[in-house]
């Protein structure tokens, strides 16, 4: 190939690829005419994209301000009516209040009017009685004083029908009786009727009653009699053996009296095998009178060998033999010391279905005691361990497997807040709990006692460790719907809070005390006096004064305020005005209590049957004819350490009433006041300690003591 050809071939080579590639170039660099442009697309729908995020974060922002527009208006609008209802209810609380204060009033004027008109009446009958030893009655004397003064009718008693008679005199004693049938014939039947002589109780006369009579009583009434009582008797051996007399004999008591022996127990044993209730503590029985017992006594259900020293364990073994006391129910040994951990086994062995055990007074009582007892008695109900030092938490692990009902200690300081742990789950029907002086119980114990649904009683009087916040916990839980009885006296750490708590979720409350809770206020006492259901209150050793007295408890039957020397007349007012149903009021240590205050309470509370004035010095013989006239059911009288009381009144007064104690001594020291009722201070302490002394050795009268 020549050169010149060559050139060419290469020119024409170099040209088609250059042209092939321009070509190429070309297609892709111009776009062509009808097409669409890809890059264009993509850039629209990018741009499309992009405004939807825009539209969307708008729309977002638009729909969120609309929405907090909505509940915005949605809030303002249920505020108005929220604000609406209270104003409402403001106006219907306020028309209420009107009301309720309206009738409040009335019923307290109506209530002041009531105990106005009864004191005129009181004190006109008082005058019309005083002027009536002096002379007789006027002619021109108004009706409605004669009607006041006027005697009763004679109604003859018999005339009553026989179910009412028997009624009114089996609430009388065996010496009431006896009286009774004195008075004439038709009194002396009513005396004779057969159910009257069901039961005797000679334990009443047994510093009269003779051997002939008793014998000659059980002879007559031996098919009618089922239950005989002749405690602390002194009898012969052949008066009790009269007993094997009455056949038909369910419930016999021999406690306490010292010439029962097994001789005796031997003709009781064998003529009354229907016994159901023995009580044999304090006696001088042996294991001759335990063989006995299964024997012929096949039905025992309630049994008591309290301090009886002098049988054994293998005493306790005979109650196996024969039939044995297998439906033994209750069981009492208190004081037993002599009983070991094998006696307990055999107990355990002869009466498994024992539910209810008491055994007090106990020192040697252990653990290991109540474990082998619950080894075979799991029937178990209610226990009863007071004065039993050596008792620890372990008995509560031992008595698990018993449906425990009800719980008492008393005294023992290795109980600790881990017997409660689990009490909810382990006694869930628990209904009583009396833990009494048991130091080591915190407020940890009532935080687990909390969540129980059945308990009614709780006594934990003197722990003192025992304070608000375990209250407050306590009461949270179900049980303060349920519980009846509260006894937290001498639980020192307890104040307003819990009490608040208290009145509002105790509605049930019947029976309180809060004796000597010295750090509670008149705030505190004024929660108190707003739970209405109370029948019972001890504030005694309290700061309680008038201004805190309750108004609106008029079931209260059971008040002492002992020992709160800033109560003055206003309270017995109170007392006289709304609770007249009070049967037992106690104000020992109110020293501004006077005769006027007493005259009003004899007026209008009729059914006291105990009254406690002992430490009220300015109390005179007055009160106690206001007393005799108004207050006919009372019958017992303390009145120690009244100085203007004399001597003669109060023994005029103790052929009335059943127990009387009186002194006109000093009162003592812890009293707080001297003779004039000044409080006590440091250098007047040293002086009446001196007279003291000499006063102690002066003798004090009691009813008791005339008799």
């Amino acid at each position: 190939v020549t050169p010149e050809l060559m050139i060419k071939a290469c020119t024409f080579y170099t040209g088609r690829l250059l042209k092939n590639h321009f070509y190429t170039w070309r297609e892709r660099t111009i776009p062509p005419i009808n097409g669409v442009d890809p890059l264009v697309e993509k850039m629209e729908t990018a741009a499309k994209y992009d405004n939807f995020r825009l539209q969307r974060c708008a729309f977002h922002h638009w729909h969120s301000h609309v929405k907090a527009q909505k509940e915005q208006q949605k809030n303002t609008l249920l505020r108005i009516q929220q604000m609406f209802q209270c104003y409402k209810l403001m106006i219907i609380l306020n028309k209420w209040r009107e009301k309720a204060i309206y009738k409040n009033k009335k019923r307290e004027n109506e209530l002041m009017l009531k105990h106005e008109l009864q004191l005129r009446k009181w004190r006109s009958k008082l005058k019309l009685r005083v002027s009536a030893k002096e002379e007789m009655i006027c002619p021109k004397q108004d009706i409605s004083e004669v009607f006041l003064v006027g005697e009763i009718p004679a109604f003859d008693i018999s005339q009553l029908p026989k179910r009412a008679i028997l009624q009114i005199f089996s609430y009388l004693g065996l010496r009431d009786t006896i009286l009774c049938g004195q008075v004439n014939r038709s009194w002396l039947s009513m005396t004779q009727m057969n159910s009257l002589w069901t039961g005797i109780d000679f334990s009443t006369v047994k510093n009269t009653v003779t051997d002939k009579y008793v014998v000659s009583t059980l002879q007559r009434w031996r098919l009618n009699v089922l239950r005989l009582n002749f405690r602390g008797c002194v009898l012969r051996m052949k008066t009790l053996r009269s007993v094997s007399l009455c056949r038909n004999l369910q419930e016999l008591n021999v406690s306490d009296c010292p010439t029962l022996t097994d001789e005796s127990m031997r003709f009781i044993s064998e003529s009354c095998p229907g016994v159901l209730y023995l009580n044999l503590s304090n006696t001088a029985i042996t294991n001759r009178t335990m063989r006995l017992l299964p024997r012929y006594f096949h039905n025992l259900q309630n049994l008591s060998l309290a301090y009886c020293r002098k049988f054994t364990d293998k005493g306790l073994r005979y109650l196996n033999l024969g039939n044995g006391c297998h439906k033994l129910i209750y069981l009492d040994l208190s004081g037993c010391t002599q009983i070991s951990v094998q006696g307990f086994r055999n107990i355990a062995n002869s009466c498994s279905g024992i539910m209810h055990l008491t055994i007090n007074d106990m020192p040697t009582l252990t653990d290991n005691c109540v474990k082998a007892l619950v080894e075979k008695c799991h029937c178990i109900t209610s226990v009863v361990f007071i004065g039993a030092p050596h008792i620890s938490d372990y008995t509560f692990k031992a008595l698990s497997t018993c449906d425990l009902r009800k719980i008492r200690f008393e005294g023992n300081k290795r109980i600790t807040d881990a017997c409660f742990k689990f009490i909810d789950k382990i006694y869930p029907n628990i209904s009583h709990i009396y833990m009494v002086d048991c130091k080591g119980l915190t407020d940890g114990s009532l935080k687990s006692l909390s969540p129980l649904k059945q308990l009614t009683v709780l006594n934990l009087a003197n722990c003192v460790r025992i304070g608000d916040m375990g209250l407050i916990e306590f009461l949270d839980g179900p049980v303060s719907t349920k519980i009846r009885e509260l006894n937290l006296s001498n639980c020192i750490h307890l104040g307003d809070a819990s009490i608040a708590k208290l009145s509002e979720h105790c509605s049930n409350l019947n029976y309180l005390s809060l004796r000597n809770c010295e750090h509670l206020t008149e705030l505190g006492i004024e929660f108190i006096v707003n739970i209405f259901s109370l029948v019972s209150v001890d504030l005694s050793g309290t700061d309680i004064s008038n201004e805190a007295f309750c108004k609106g408890s008029m079931i209260l039957e059971h008040l002492d305020v002992s020992y709160c020397p800033q109560l003055s007349d206003e309270i017995i007012k109170a007392l006289a005005i709304y609770c007249i149903n009070l049967t037992s009021l106690r104000i020992a240590g109110c020293p501004k209590i006077t005769d006027s205050a007493m005259e009003i309470l004899s007026a209008k509370c009729h059914y006291l049957h105990i009254l406690d004035i002992s430490g009220c010095i300015l109390l005179t013989d007055k009160i106690l004819e206001d007393i005799q006239m108004g207050c006919k059911q009372l019958r017992i009288l303390k009145m120690q350490y009244c100085r203007l009381i004399s001597k003669e009144a109060a023994k005029k007064m103790s052929s009335i009433v059943q127990q009387q104690e009186y002194s006109a001594a000093d009162p003592p020291l812890w009293f707080g006041y001297d003779f004039e009722g000044k409080p006590l201070t440091a250098e007047r302490d040293t002086i009446q300690l001196k007279d003291s002394e000499l006063t102690l050795k002066e003798s004090a009268y009691s009813s008791e003591e005339e008799v």
